[in-house]
């Protein structure tokens, strides 16, 4: 009997898991097949000793207690650590010690009956938040503060790496790498266990220079990157990289990278789309370098307000999963998880698709409707929203507050397909829309609009 369409679609997605699984464990096996790989902290009492081995045939790898370990990782502040380890994660990194809810023992602690190692961050102040490297008072203090958390966390047997600074290419003053250096070396004085590595926004030749010049005891370099992270192999190759390297963010693409509207709003992918970027991302650059690259961490393990509620969070603020975990599950494990999440098809306010500038007038309605589908045949349900573009244009991921949400303007949100009145007040916004599988899983995407003044006051003001 021939196989039915969905069977051999079902067969081909089974094999291509198969393949994708063995893919990983021949390259990640490859530093010896005699030694066991490194699962996750143990409870002791001890720290874990960190370091990067380089095999005869010039790769690289970490090791754990001896033990080889590939970091399957992702960025968390709030997010869910039980979540991670169950999707097949290893690993995470803060921007931290303390992220202002939990202290860094909490954090380890949790880490540790969790079996994830952490990348621990020390929060190297910047210069748009008033910091001066001129300022050797300054340095000092914030040198004795980070010295005392390292004494505090360094022998946690859950820690691995230390991650000096976030980004800190933004500063416009070079000595923020001496004090990285520093640091460095007060790291390794103290705690010879574990290792240093900053985080790049970006991969420039110059900047890498600088700071392999100016900070040469990191014990390796850490890259973060969005779309344009395509592009890392063609720039290692370019700079003739030869040493270590992890990814410490890539994810959604940068709300500085995409396309945006005629007023200027940037348009953000739906969650499906930023899956199927996730996989080509993951599979092009981080999986396909098994030579250098030591793993990576996706960012964001949570969510977050940063241009729009979604752009960056895996997770809705309300705890579904969307279909960037579903594709990590995939790598990290080697299969797609039991229940997956919603996928779209597409979504359109009057006709038109987020890429069209949607611009509606006030005091007419327009329709708007979404299409998706469930993998699992479960019953889906809709929630529309309407919220004020946002103004807060911070940079390096500083916190935004979220943009006022706007009712009455949907007479009922629950449903695939809505009549919207726009705001009477002009100017910009979005619309939103969630779909849910009920199994926990979610689906979403948003469409920017821009609510044009009265015909009578765009006359008015064309006369004037």
């Amino acid at each position: 009997m021939k196989p039915s369409k969905q069977l051999l679609i079902q067969r081909a997605t089974r094999l291509r898991a198969m393949v994708l699984a063995a893919i990983i464990a021949t390259g990640l096996l490859a530093a010896g097949t005699t030694q066991c790989w490194a699962d996750g902290p143990q409870k002791s009492d001890g720290p874990a000793k960190v370091e990067i081995r380089k095999s005869s045939d010039g790769r690289y790898q970490l090791y754990v207690d001896n033990k080889p370990f590939y970091i399957k990782g992702a960025g968390i502040e709030y997010g869910s650590q039980e979540k991670l380890k169950e999707h097949g994660g290893n690993s995470f990194r803060t921007w931290t010690t303390d992220n202002g809810c939990d202290s860094g023992q909490k954090i380890l602690d949790r880490a540790l009956t969790n079996g994830l190692y952490v990348a621990m961050g020390l929060d190297v102040d910047h210069e748009r938040r008033g910091f001066d490297y001129d300022n050797t008072n300054a340095v000092a203090r914030q040198f004795a503060s980070l010295t005392a958390l390292v004494g505090e966390y360094k022998d946690h047997p859950a820690l691995i790496i230390w991650v000096i600074g976030n980004e800190l290419n933004f500063e416009k003053n070079p000595k923020v790498w001496d004090a990285v250096n520093d640091l460095s070396k007060m790291i390794h004085k103290i705690d010879p266990n574990h290792l240093t590595t900053t985080a790049l926004a970006g991969f420039k030749q110059d900047t890498v220079n600088l700071v392999k010049t100016r900070a040469p005891d990191l014990d390796f370099l850490s890259f973060q990157m969005y779309y344009d992270i395509i592009n890392l192999p063609k720039y290692l190759r370019e700079a003739a990289w030869d040493k270590p390297y992890l990814v410490t963010e890539w994810g959604a693409t940068g709300h500085w990278e995409c396309g945006k509207t005629e007023w200027g709003a940037p348009i953000e992918n739906d969650s499906t789309t930023k899956a199927d970027l996730y996989k080509m991302r993951f599979e092009k650059v981080i999986l396909s370098d098994q030579k250098l690259c030591l793993g990576s961490y996706v960012f964001l393990w949570g969510n977050k307000q940063e241009r729009t509620p979604t752009w960056y969070g895996m997770f809705l603020d309300t705890g579904e999963e969307t279909a960037p975990v579903d594709m990590m599950h995939y790598f990290w494990t080697g299969a797609w998880p039991a229940n997956r999440c919603p996928r779209l098809e597409g979504a359109w306010l009057d006709g038109k698709t987020a890429n069209q500038s949607v611009r509606l007038k006030p005091g007419q309605t327009y329709v708007a409707k979404v299409q998706a589908s469930d993998p699992d045949q479960d019953s889906l349900t809709y929630f529309w929203d309407v919220m004020e573009e946002s103004t807060e244009h911070k940079t390096g991921g500083d916190a935004e507050s979220k943009p006022r949400q706007l009712s009455g303007l949907i007479e009922d949100p629950k449903r695939s397909e809505i009549a919207l009145k726009p705001p009477t007040q002009p100017g910009a916004y979005r619309l939103f829309v969630y779909i849910f599988d009920g199994k926990g899983h979610a689906a979403h995407a948003n469409i920017p609009f821009y609510v044009d003044p009265p015909a009578e006051n765009s006359a008015k003001t064309a006369s004037q």
